[in-house]
Formats: C-alpha cells, structure tokens, sequence
C-alpha cells in the first residue's frame, strides 16, 4: 500500500470546491442531498409502518416502534431543510410511500427475524450514503454535516438493533440482504436525480 493509500480522502475546504467540470454545482450537491434524504427517511419510516402492521403486537415491536420514532424525527428534520433550504421533494415520493410499506410489510410477513434483516440491510447502507455525504461537505456545511454524522450514527445504531434481533438468523438472509441492499441503492439514485 503507497502512503496515499493509508489515508483518509481530505475534506474540502467548501462544498464542491473539488468539483469536475459537469458535476453538479455546490447548491446542486447540497438540493441532491437534502432530497435524497428526504425520501429516505420518509421511506425508512413507510418501512417501519408496513413491519409494524404485521407485527404490532410481537415481541419486537417496542424495538421497530423506536426505530421508527427516530426516523420520524429524522424526517422532521429534513422536512424543515427542505423548506429552509428552498429544495423540491423527489417527485418519486408516492412511489417510496407505497414501496417502504410493501417492504416493511412483506418482511415482516417472513417473520421477525426477516424484518430485522431487511432493517439490516437497509441501514447499512444509510449508514454508508450519509458517511459518503459527509466526506463531500465542506467546512461551509458543518451544520448539516453534524446532523448527518448524529443520523448515521442513529442508523448503526438501528443496524445493531436489527443484528440483535437475529436478522442473520432469518431464513434466506443472503438473499434478502442483498435484494433489498440492491433496492435501496436504486432508491437513493432515483431519488437523488428525480
């Protein structure tokens, strides 16, 4: 491994200030995040309301009913960035209220533990979207870089819930983990753009 290699990537100084011709401009960068965001806690919280349908009265649902406060406070939070920062919702937004929904539901349908794996997967790589996003924002963004710190620590922390909860012990785990890993990457490409 060369000395570069053993590093971490360098913050920029301001947002964007790294940027490529054709990349998005910085206030590009920052709508793209803020609206990507949105729609993943408005779906993360559909999710949680499609396992909580099916499982409302098992013994995982104080777990799932805390995970989904989080996110809905989350979602607050984006809410009013969405406002303050003048930034349109994804247009795909009835599209991720159905979806979340079917996956929360459909998972927890498979049992607890299948819920769990799905919670798993889908905030693994939450927890990777907001590390990547706060490697891209500056100094000029240290607010809103706090916020996505607190939430991807808020999302291993629902990761950890689910592993605790035997996701790994659901049936088909592999499978699933990687479908809805898969699911969810698309989500936050779409979601970004549209």
């Amino acid at each position: 491994m060369n000395e570069d290699e053993g590093r971490e990537k360098a913050r920029p100084a301001v947002t964007g200030e790294d940027r490529l011709p054709g990349d998005p401009t910085r206030e590009e960068t920052i709508a793209r995040m803020i609206r990507v965001d949105h729609a993943g806690e408005y779906g993360a919280r559909r999710i949680y309301d499609g396992q909580l349908a099916v499982l409302g009265k098992s013994g995982a649902a104080p777990a799932i009913r805390e995970m989904a406060e989080a996110e809905q406070a989350h979602l607050d939070t984006f809410d009013a960035l969405l406002v303050e920062r003048r930034v349109r919702p994804t247009v795909l937004s009835p599209v991720w209220h159905v979806a979340g929904f079917a996956l929360g539901a459909a998972s927890a349908l498979l049992g607890e533990r299948a819920a769990m794996a799905c919670t798993v997967a889908v905030e693994e790589v939450i927890e990777e979207h907001y590390a990547d996003q706060v490697g891209r924002l500056g100094e000029d963004e240290a607010a809103l870089r706090q916020t996505l710190e607190e939430f991807g620590a808020d999302e291993a922390h629902h990761r950890q819930t689910g592993l605790a909860h035997g996701a790994e012990q659901a049936p088909g785990y592999e499978a699933l983990s990687v479908a809805v890993k898969r699911g969810t990457r698309l989500a936050i490409w779409l979601s970004e753009r549209i």
